[in-house]
């Protein structure tokens, strides 16, 4: 399977924010939506930065409650690991771990086209091991 599977599975949304979006309104939208992560795009939906719960705590963290007030675009990280709806789950694995990234935004023709978290592909590998634990049991029977 690949990331095309599991966007087909979860969909294709993705919260995202424009550069001059404040902190305090990522911080809101992060809340609101219950997510870890927002995609900072332009104007064409391509992907400019990522903002996550850690850059929230790091940002407060460097320059207390005034932080707050930042855009995002002096805030955000800029160098956005991405993958693409043909990358194998394996590979989307890989990529996380090597990266230590929680959220791997998609991009298809330099624009946002999704988002995979560590828990779509959790709940997808354990989804695969199930599947195979009741196809051994129904051989085993018969």
């Amino acid at each position: 399977m690949s990331v095309q599977g599991i966007l087909n599975e979860k969909g294709c949304g993705v919260i995202t924010a424009p550069p001059k979006a404040t902190v305090a309104a990522a911080c809101r939208l992060l809340h609101d939506n219950h997510i870890g992560a927002i995609v900072v795009v332009d104007e064409q939906n391509s992907i400019r930065g990522i903002f996550t719960e850690r850059d929230v705590v790091s940002v407060i963290a460097s320059s207390g409650a005034s932080a707050l007030g930042e855009d995002l675009q002096h805030v955000m990280w800029k160098n956005v690991h991405c993958c693409t709806k043909d990358t194998s789950i394996n590979g989307l694995m890989e990529a996380m771990n090597r990266h230590k990234a929680r959220h791997l935004p998609v991009q298809a023709n330099g624009r946002l086209a999704g988002i995979i978290s560590i828990g779509d592909v959790v709940r997808h590998h354990i989804r695969a091991i199930e599947y195979e634990a009741e196809y051994i049991r129904s051989y085993i029977a018969g």
